[in-house]
């Protein structure tokens, strides 16, 4: 579900035409929908209401503080995996009480800060991790919540590179190693052990591969729950979204609000978890990303040029991979659409930006409807690993961000000034004369 829509032959973002922000903004420009942030956070929450839980939102998705924010005030955790947001949960009014610390590589500086803010807990990936932890909390004399990441060799089938539990992955401590590492846990005088946490990967649109990890956990939670009193069990995020509509339901129906049978949602991804979860009287924590904020953005540009060679068409665009980089680096399929419906037949084109890169682009011979020079494209479901993997790549600025709500507009990202991308550069001492 997501709240773009056509109002005759215009696409909205709720009820603002985005003709009208691309006119008034630019572009490239990122527009996102706060009712949809809002409806996929609430439905996933009521889902499991069943059971004790908690959403920490995956920060790593979009950190914009105006979409932590938003959640922040609908009573979110949060999923933070670096200093910077943990310091952005905490800018937008966040609370470190629900935030969930992950990331294999955490920093001696990145832990003291945490545990000076009282976070909930570490996911501890290794234990030379766990030691490094209780060192910096008893010279704070603090007791170090944690709780140790497994990873329980599940094949999540999704893109091999955000797959993340598996034995050849970085990830967490094997699952047949890891009670003697709560054992050493328990030993440790300035940790406190919370809970026992898993992830297996992003962007997974099935129930299987979350069912067959949690059976695999289940005698390992139940086991931890008696010998080592742990009062949570993280089952991670990774729930997908639908990039390609078509896929599913054989139309390129991307404006219906109806889920395409067989895609995961918030009900069937609860109905499949919650038989499992239940009987074991722990809380559950979540940490969704790319579901809560993938379809609630788009990003919109302008076309520059028809380029027609003797192979094929080229339809210029000035937004590029520096902007939205998961096509060039996924091959990620996102669906693009005209501000400005014509009727006329589809023609085949490669999208591409100005980047001089060749894996500059955003789609390659897809069929799109009439568009011309000066119109305005949208690429959808771009709220999640889009704005936030944005580099400066060809000098290019960073593009503005948008929120809307009903009919209010804020910009909640100005566009960076170009003079920005120097400013904390210098010429070496010896160049100044």
């Amino acid at each position: 579900m997501h709240c773009f829509s056509r109002i005759g032959r215009n696409l909205y973002c709720e009820k603002v035409p985005l003709r009208a922000l691309a006119e008034r903004f630019g572009t490239p420009l990122y527009v996102y929908s706060q009712s949809t942030l809002e409806h996929h956070y609430q439905s996933l929450d009521a889902a499991l209401h069943p059971l004790d839980h908690l959403v920490c939102y995956a920060v790593k998705a979009n950190s914009n503080l105006a979409v932590l924010r938003t959640f922040a005030n609908l009573g979110a955790g949060f999923d933070i995996v670096s200093h910077g947001e943990l310091r952005r949960v905490l800018a937008a009014g966040g609370d470190p009480a629900k935030c969930v610390f992950a990331g294999v590589g955490k920093t001696e500086d990145e832990i003291e800060f945490a545990l000076r803010n009282n976070i909930c807990c570490f996911n501890v990936e290794s234990e030379p991790e766990l030691q490094r932890i209780n060192q910096i909390a008893a010279r704070l004399k603090k007791a170090a919540p944690v709780a140790i990441r497994v990873n329980p060799n599940v094949e999540a089938h999704t893109h091999a590179k955000i797959t993340t539990g598996t034995y050849e992955n970085k990830f967490g401590i094997a699952l047949d190693h890891v009670l003697g590492v709560y054992d050493k846990a328990d030993r440790l005088r300035h940790i406190r052990i919370r809970g026992v946490q898993m992830h297996i990967g992003s962007q997974i649109t099935s129930e299987k591969p979350f069912v067959s990890a949690v059976k695999r956990m289940l005698p390992l939670v139940q086991v931890l729950k008696a010998g080592h009193h742990v009062e949570f069990f993280s089952v991670g995020g990774g729930i997908g979204i639908v990039y390609d509509p078509a896929l599913e339901s054989g139309k390129p129906q991307w404006w219906k609000s109806k889920q395409a049978k067989g895609v995961i949602t918030a009900d069937s991804y609860a109905r499949a978890l919650l038989p499992l979860l239940q009987p074991l009287g722990l809380r559950i924590v979540l940490e969704p990303g790319r579901f809560l904020v993938g379809n609630a953005g788009v990003l919109i540009t302008r076309v520059q040029y028809i380029k027609q060679t003797a192979n094929k068409r080229f339809v210029i665009v000035d937004a590029a991979m520096n902007d939205l980089i998961r096509p060039a680096f996924y091959d990620a399929y996102h669906e693009i659409v005209p501000l400005f419906s014509r009727p006329g037949s589809r023609f085949p084109a490669d999208v591409v930006g100005p980047v001089c890169e060749s894996g500059d682009y955003f789609a390659k011979q897809r069929p799109l409807p009439p568009v011309k020079e000066g119109d305005y494209l949208a690429l959808m479901s771009a709220g999640a690993y889009g704005s936030v993997m944005a580099s400066n790549y060809n000098s290019r600025p960073f593009p503005p961000e948008i929120m809307v709500k009903g009919r209010k507009v804020s910009i909640v990202r100005d566009r960076q000034p170009i003079e920005e991308l120097w400013q904390h550069e210098h010429m070496a001492a010896w160049q100044k004369d």
